[in-house]
């Protein structure tokens, strides 16, 4: 009985931030600066992963999905499914899991750093609610650059499926893009691109409340960043379940 209250109180402890998380990232829209600047770290943090992964995710699938079509004789179609696996869910997935892994550990450490230095104290004494100068900036730029990185993660992977398919013949890329296309409409890929902001705001509220809970001396601070990277990739793969559910039942 008490592992099933523990687990209720955690749920119910994230979900009372995540709430707080929420307002105050909408007031971090008055402090454009504050946001840009952390939109900043966590864009440039992730691009050499998502430079890599977009490059790979394009790559295999198109290698894998090729020897299995040409069985079939349905060669035509690969990059349509290409396009429809990257942009439905391997490019937000991908994303989500890169800015998990690298700003959910950056966010609890830096936090938690503040929180064992007692600088969240000090503010609070200040009548400044870390909250809003802190959490909000950090939760609204995860949920901005959740999109940008989904985007650019799905240029690339697309960019060398072509590149791959022109290995094995040659192809036109007007031809590669309308065979992209072909089969997508935008009732599927908005939603697509649109639950990255959910990841963004998962992944934020996860390493921020990490941090702001961190205890236990310098040590903490280690156990801050891990708890970050873990409750934000579970977060990430969970949200993606559910958000593709709630997608699909709303067609």
């Amino acid at each position: 009985m008490k592992p099933l209250l523990d687990v209720l109180s955690a749920i119910g402890d994230f979900t009372f931030f995540a709430g707080r998380a929420l307002s105050a990232s909408i007031l971090a829209c008055a402090k454009p600066g504050a946001v840009v600047q952390q939109l900043y770290n966590v864009l440039i943090g992730a691009l050499p992963l998502g430079t890599v992964a977009g490059i790979a995710l394009g790559a295999v699938v198109w290698m894998h999905t090729y020897s299995v079509l040409q069985r079939t004789g349905t060669v035509d179609y690969l990059p349509t499914v290409l396009a429809a696996a990257v942009l439905l869910e391997l490019a937000p997935i991908g994303a989500g899991l890169i800015v998990a892994a690298r700003t959910g550990a950056s966010l609890g450490a830096e936090l938690g750093a503040m929180k064992l230095g007692e600088q969240l104290d000090a503010l609070e004494l200040l009548g400044i609610p870390p909250m809003r100068v802190l959490v909000g900036p950090r939760v609204l730029a995860c949920m901005l650059a959740m999109p940008l990185l989904h985007i650019y993660i799905s240029a690339l992977a697309l960019f060398s499926g072509y590149c791959a398919e022109n290995v094995v013949a040659s192809s036109y890329w007007l031809k590669y893009q309308t065979a992209c296309l072909r089969e997508l409409d935008p009732v599927d890929v908005i939603p697509a691109a649109l639950k990255t902001v959910v990841f963004g705001f998962l992944i934020g509220v996860a390493g921020c409340r990490a941090g702001m809970k961190a205890e236990g001396g310098t040590e903490g601070v280690g156990k801050a960043a891990t708890s970050g990277v873990v409750a934000a990739c579970l977060l990430v793969l969970a949200g993606a379940v559910l958000l593709v559910g709630l997608i699909q039942a709303c067609k």
